[in-house]
């Protein structure tokens, strides 16, 4: 039994980040569901001998949140594309959470692309912590070490050199984060902020 299934999406053409690059990419997402499983039917393989088993269960379990958390990771990247590229609404409830939190928009958006310049292979998200009731930005190493819990994710960008290197070089990362923008829909981000 498999217990993740590999979402398809609907990308249009976007703005300097060319239909090959996402077709590799959606390639390597489908590899976190395909391990993603294999680690679920190991453990429960390996769960015979459990004593016997330990240090490779262990390892096992340790290696799971990689492979899961790349899989909702890149759900939530390649889903922010889908219908094509959007404002965020002036006048909408995730605007004025911006504008009480960082001051403007322009200030929002400056720190979210220094957090995304972040030398190293990771992510930069932006969650809402309903706890606190404020936008909250963090770096997330890998696909799994710094993601905050309780805090609902509402914008991902992924910054693994596997997301930009075809179209832009290694030298590319700030025009990629820039064009990552330009095609953004701000709906979808919007709607997570609105759960």
């Amino acid at each position: 039994m498999d217990y993740f299934t590999a979402k398809t999406f609907q990308i249009p053409e976007l703005v300097g980040i060319s239909a090959k690059n996402i077709e590799e990419h959606l390639k390597l997402y489908a590899g976190y569901v395909k391990f993603a499983n294999q680690i679920q039917k190991d453990l429960t393989a390996l769960s015979v001998d459990a004593e016997k088993n330990s240090y490779v269960t262990g390892e096992l379990n340790r290696r799971f949140a990689f492979e899961h958390d790349g899989i909702r990771n890149h759900e939530a990247y390649f889903s922010q594309f889908e219908g094509g590229a959007s404002a965020l609404a002036e006048d909408g409830k995730l605007m004025t959470q911006i504008k009480s939190d960082f001051g403007s928009y322009d200030a929002f958006l400056a720190r979210l692309k220094t957090l995304a310049m972040t030398r190293g292979v990771g992510w930069a998200m932006l969650y809402y912590c309903s706890d606190v009731g404020h936008l909250l930005m963090q770096w997330v190493d890998e696909q799994h070490i710094g993601h905050l819990a309780g805090p609902r994710l509402i914008l991902a960008i992924d910054v693994w050199e596997h997301s930009y290197v075809a179209d832009y070089h290694p030298s590319g990362k700030k025009q990629y984060i820039e064009d990552f923008f330009t095609n953004l829909n701000w709906k979808k981000v919007e709607e997570r902020f609105e759960k």
